[in-house]
């Protein structure tokens, strides 16, 4: 099971709530990414906002930077907004992503959870499934075939149009995001692509039948078994000490769930949600290495994940806090994982 990291960029806030300096936020993500491949983490995705909150509107420039003070680690997206992006100049990007890290490039595709993009590049609401249908099909004819012959209703045609430069091996690595739906799961199994499931609420196995769709969807349509990918997004964060880093990171949380409910309708967010979501059978992977240890492994054995990522830097808390919980992820929670693991699968 491969063991990363996502994050959105977001902003840290004065004691007024104002957003800090994006510029710092976004020289801080290099650091933090920096150090995420020299801990040994198997991967790094970042996400796409168009919103105060957030530093990073289009994550291919960080990874992109990223590339230049990384060696080993995978760099992709977490996710880009392809309903309202341009599958062509978004393969582009990533393909020379790709070239520059000798293929450690990936792109994950999602509707996203926002909608602001939307206006921003001048699209309709009421077209947001069939966007996002007609261009993920768009996306992946990209990757399997050049010259491409292609023709939609959202775009202009493409008439054995070369789409260049090609990825690293003629092949780009596409995950897709998905919420709770069974729509976007047999989407994503009817295309045979990695699928990552964004688990920010409830509990986890609510979603054990998603994967099975999944799994039997792949299957119906005859896909390699061999390279099914699965895996969980979850709001994840680690200390030295469960109860400090519960206290320390609450309010900060706290404050970013009230800032995007505030928009929804959702009622103000409470420290018992918090604790209920850090229990064994919660969403949260928040706490100590232990804590973090033991509820990786349930998730993996839960659902037979492939990927593991912990969203690490909702509501913006501290680069040091941050490093802090990078460092032990990689150092002392990725290390216990693996060699669990491995025993698994010796005793099998």
């Amino acid at each position: 099971m491969e063991l990363g990291i996502s994050m959105f960029g977001d902003n840290h806030f004065d004691k007024a709530g104002k957003p800090l300096p994006t510029g710092q936020r976004l020289q801080e993500l290099i650091e933090e990414i920096k150090l995420m491949d020299e801990v040994g983490l198997d991967f790094f995705g970042v996400g796409e906002h168009h919103r105060p909150d957030y530093a990073v509107s289009v994550p291919e420039i960080v990874l992109a930077a990223a590339a230049s003070v990384t060696k080993q680690i995978k760099l992709g997206s977490a996710v880009n907004v392809l309903s309202s992006s341009d599958p062509v100049r978004l393969y582009q990007s990533y393909a020379t992503i790709d070239l520059l890290t000798n293929g450690r490039a990936e792109l994950m595709a999602g509707r996203g959870s926002f909608i602001e993009s939307f206006p921003v590049y001048g699209y309709r609401l009421e077209d947001y499934e069939e966007l996002f249908e007609e261009k993920l099909e768009l996306l992946v004819k990209i990757n399997k075939e050049n010259p491409i012959t292609w023709k939609g209703k959202h775009r202009a045609a493409l008439n054995k149009q070369s789409i260049l430069p090609r990825a690293y091996n003629d092949n780009l690595n596409i995950w897709v995001a998905v919420g709770g739906t069974p729509e976007s799961v047999l989407r994503a199994g009817r295309l045979g692509l990695p699928v990552i499931f964004a688990i920010i609420g409830g509990s986890p196995a609510q979603f054990k039948p998603l994967f099975e769709y999944y799994k039997k969807v792949y299957d119906h349509f005859e896909h390699d078994a061999t390279k099914l990918q699965m895996g969980v997004h979850m709001h994840a964060f680690f200390g030295e000490d469960s109860q400090s880093t519960a206290d320390y990171y609450y309010p900060i949380y706290s404050a970013q769930m009230d800032r995007v409910g505030s928009s929804r309708g959702w009622p103000p967010y409470q420290r018992q949600q918090f604790d209920a979501g850090r229990g064994n059978k919660g969403h949260l992977v928040i706490g100590d290495v232990n804590e973090a240890i033991d509820k990786i492994l349930e998730l993996q054995e839960l659902f037979d994940l492939t990927r593991f990522s912990a969203h690490m830097d909702v509501g913006g808390p501290s680069h040091a806090s941050l490093m802090k919980s990078i460092e032990l992820f990689g150092t002392k929670i990725a290390p216990k994982v693996r060699e669990a693991l491995g025993s698994r699968s010796r005793e099998t």
